[in-house]
């Protein structure tokens, strides 16, 4: 179970970006964070990974408190993390990328490439390839790929669709909900096109100017009066 409690954070003592946040998700659940450019979407991630201080609130992941403690301790607890705009390494090859992956949890080098390759077959054919030299959606699934080497026990993307054929955004959520089922993992998914947010998840949070707005399950049912209610 993972639960935030009341979370505000920012990036200055002067001011918050995001107010009062209650969040809760449970084992095997994608969770979907839906709004706007500057909703505060990416600073809600941010603030889960200790890389920006909470002001007030908690973050609890399995029973623990993790409000105050850093990106390393978060990372080696089982908590991946994905930023928006992918940061692999462009001059490491495929095959470094995923290694430099096993840094954060001390991971069988072999297992974990195999990890890697299991989920994004298609990076195996490209092990030797320069990271920069890929398309942006083999970037997207190196990223992925990378952070599931750890074998996590949460995942948290920031906008993994975004720039990426619809193939390749299919391809991505198709690993997420296997993922989830096979790891038996929580997922925190922030994402700008509902359609694809809302087709992956069990239940969603609408971020507004740093508030949230709206949240609730999702079915076949809602799907269309949900999008109808929120205009990004």
């Amino acid at each position: 179970m993972f639960e935030i409690k009341n979370l505000t954070a920012g990036y200055s003592s002067e001011t918050s970006a995001i107010h009062d946040i209650n969040i809760t998700i449970p084992k095997n659940e994608i969770c979907s964070i839906i709004g706007s450019n500057g909703a505060g979407k990416t600073t809600l991630l941010k603030g889960i990974m200790g890389l920006l201080p909470s002001k007030s609130g908690e973050i609890i992941f399995d029973g623990t408190d993790i409000t105050n403690f850093d990106s390393e301790a978060i990372s080696q607890l089982g908590i991946g993390y994905v930023p928006q705009g992918r940061m692999i390494f462009p001059y490491l090859t495929v095959e470094e990328n995923l290694l430099l992956g096993c840094e954060v949890r001390k991971m069988n080098l072999k297992k974990a490439l195999e990890i890697g390759y299991d989920y994004f077959p298609d990076l195996k054919g490209i092990s030797k390839r320069k990271g920069g030299m890929l398309s942006g959606g083999q970037q997207q699934q190196l990223a992925i790929a990378r952070m599931l080497v750890i074998e996590p026990k949460m995942i948290l993307l920031d906008e993994p669709a975004e720039g990426i054929q619809p193939n390749v955004v299919q391809e991505i959520g198709r690993i997420l909900q296997k993922v989830t089922s096979e790891l038996n993992v929580s997922v925190l998914l922030v994402e700008q096109f509902v359609g694809f947010a809302l087709d992956l998840s069990h239940s969603y949070y609408f971020l507004q100017g740093g508030e949230i707005t709206k949240n609730g399950r999702i079915t076949e049912e809602n799907k269309a009066q949900i999008i109808d209610s929120i205009k990004l």
